[in-house]
């Protein structure tokens, strides 16, 4: 595992390279939720003492937006159901969640909790950190499936931002 896991486009300010930092250790959490069925409060607790302690020996994840880690894993497993219903929405034909690899689901799990709770981040924002994430993780098309199912939802979910008739109207999320 590398020193340092972080996105690599472009200059980031520090903020923004802290939060960046801590999406990719929040889809790391998530992922470790799904697979070994640890609450999300132990999880974390977990990744705040050992993974992203700033003076902690060994592969780090960088320095994090710890706030906006804890955000992140507590929005997306708390709202696990509604962000499933979202997404499937968003899928092709014949395609659900259960048949994707569980760090593709939990990529686009927690890009999906930024865009429909985090209105303060723009959209394309978040669509491109997730699709940086994803390329943390695999080498093939993930991430732009990744890039796809996040622009199709956006879309859906923040029309405003892209100049889209129906403006300001979120769908019912149930």
């Amino acid at each position: 595992m590398p020193e340092q896991l972080q996105p690599t486009r472009g200059r980031r300010s520090n903020g923004a390279g802290r939060r960046s930092a801590s999406r990719l250790a929040a889809v790391q959490a998530l992922y470790q939720i799904d697979v070994t069925d640890v609450g999300p409060d132990a999880v974390m607790a977990e990744f705040l003492r050992y993974r992203l302690h700033a003076k902690r020996k060994g592969p780090k994840l960088g320095e994090t937006d710890q706030a906006h880690f804890v955000s992140v894993v507590r929005g997306a497993s708390e709202q696990r159901e509604t962000l499933d219903r979202m997404l499937g929405s968003s899928l092709s034909e014949g395609w659900s969640l259960e048949r994707m690899d569980r760090v593709l689901c939990a990529t686009l799990r927690a890009g999906a909790w930024e865009l429909f709770s985090r209105g303060d981040i723009p959209a394309r924002v978040v669509i491109t950190e997730y699709v940086d994430v994803a390329n943390a993780f695999f080498d093939g098309r993930e991430p732009g499936f990744v890039n796809g199912i996040l622009d199709k939802l956006a879309h859906v979910l923040r029309p405003d931002e892209f100049g889209e008739p129906g403006a300001g109207t979120k769908p019912a999320a149930g």
